[in-house]
């Protein structure tokens, strides 16, 4: 069986390609498309695979500016020759399952989310950006929207990887999809002694607006504790500006520093709303608890009052108030770590081969999944 993987663009290890590693072990010798390659930041076991871009990746500055590229990639993405794969597995998240599939093979699309910048997000991204760009996205977004919403029709079947996005799937395509989780090496994080435990709280990852890490260095400016905040992004030198004494800025680390602050932090905050959140799982596979904002992902992850609390209303209060109630919980790093491995790289291996298997099957059987409609699957 000939195997093709679709992912938006391949710039960094993030979740998307935690998911497309994952499944580059499943499918030893699949092939990979994308827009955009950096091979630096790529890690070894994607660049064993034979790997090739749509013509965006010859374009200048692909690897760097590839967002500015966003209206051409649709017509990217149907250029792309896949004749003579048997299953096509797109990863979405940026344009990626609108691929023109052979055919006789079949097409998986594992979707982090439906495009956030044209969707659920579109007010959010333009009123950000600048006065040109509040212009032109209204009619680009247009476009894509349409032709987004059209390309759901070329996919067999929808893998969500939350109940969030099976959500926003059924909202913009109408269409059902099955919930697997993403994989989180939950192996590579462990819990300290109780002494080793610091008197900081820890926030981790991309510095950006959707994610309001506003919300966490205003609080602990006001209550005037030690909060310590690792990771990068657009916002850096605005939060580096905005932090109080108690706020140590780290920016990005290597994995040894997250994982040192994971393991002995009070708690993890996370006041964003993520699709899914692999930052709080981490969390818990460290034996800490989590503070998080009470919608999306973390509602899947997080147990209110056994591995964290939950705030409902993105404001200092809410988020103060979350704080005070968490140190209360007390929960047992082994309750902590046994709830994160729930969502572990064999779960979702486990998950995904079942999956894949069932619908090739009724493939064989000649009986096309549903295009529409249907019921909701959980599958840890």
């Amino acid at each position: 069986m000939r195997v093709a993987i679709v992912h938006y663009w391949l710039v960094g290890m993030r979740g998307g390609e935690k998911v497309v590693e994952a499944l580059c072990k499943m499918y030893p010798e699949a092939d990979i498309f994308t827009h955009a390659y950096a091979p630096d930041s790529i890690s070894p076991t994607i660049k064993a695979h034979r790997i090739q871009t749509s013509f965006i990746g010859r374009l200048p500055f692909s690897a760097t500016r590839y967002k500015s590229y966003l209206p051409l990639m649709p017509m990217a993405l149907e250029q792309l020759d896949l004749r003579g794969y048997d299953l096509v597995i797109s990863s979405e998240s940026g344009p990626a399952k609108g691929i023109i599939p052979p055919s006789n093979s079949t097409h998986i699309c594992y979707c982090h989310s439906p495009m956030r910048y044209v969707w659920n997000m579109f007010h959010d991204y333009r009123e950000r950006t600048g006065f040109l760009n509040r212009l032109l996205m209204p009619p680009a977004a247009h476009y894509i929207r349409n032709w987004d919403a059209i390309s759901a029709s070329r996919v067999h079947e929808f893998v969500a990887n939350s109940a969030t996005v099976a959500r926003r799937i059924e909202t913009y395509y109408r269409r059902s999809a099955t919930v697997i989780y993403p994989p989180v090496d939950t192996d590579a994080f462990g819990a300290v002694p109780e002494q080793e435990i610091g008197d900081y709280h820890l926030m981790v990852g991309e510095l950006v607006r959707y994610k309001r890490p506003e919300l966490a260095i205003e609080a602990f400016n006001r209550l005037q504790k030690p909060l310590v905040v690792i990771g990068g992004g657009e916002m850096l030198r605005e939060l580096r500006a905005m932090a109080g004494p108690h706020v140590t800025m780290l920016g990005p680390q290597p994995f040894a520093v997250l994982k040192h602050h994971y393991a002995r932090c009070q708690a993890l905050i996370f006041p964003g709303e993520e699709d899914f959140g692999i930052v709080p799982v981490e969390a818990m596979a460290s034996g800490r608890p989590v503070i998080a904002y009470g919608k999306g992902g973390a509602t899947e992850t997080v147990q209110e009052g056994l591995t964290g609390t939950f705030f409902h209303e993105q404001s200092v209060e809410a988020l103060i108030d979350a704080i005070e109630r968490c140190k209360a919980i007390a929960p047992k790093p082994a309750d902590l770590i046994s709830r994160a491995s729930e969502f572990s790289v064999e779960r979702f291996t486990g998950a995904m081969t079942q999956f894949i298997d069932g619908v090739l099957n009724r493939e064989d059987h000649g009986h096309r999944p549903a295009m529409a409609g249907g019921r909701l699957d959980l599958l840890h």
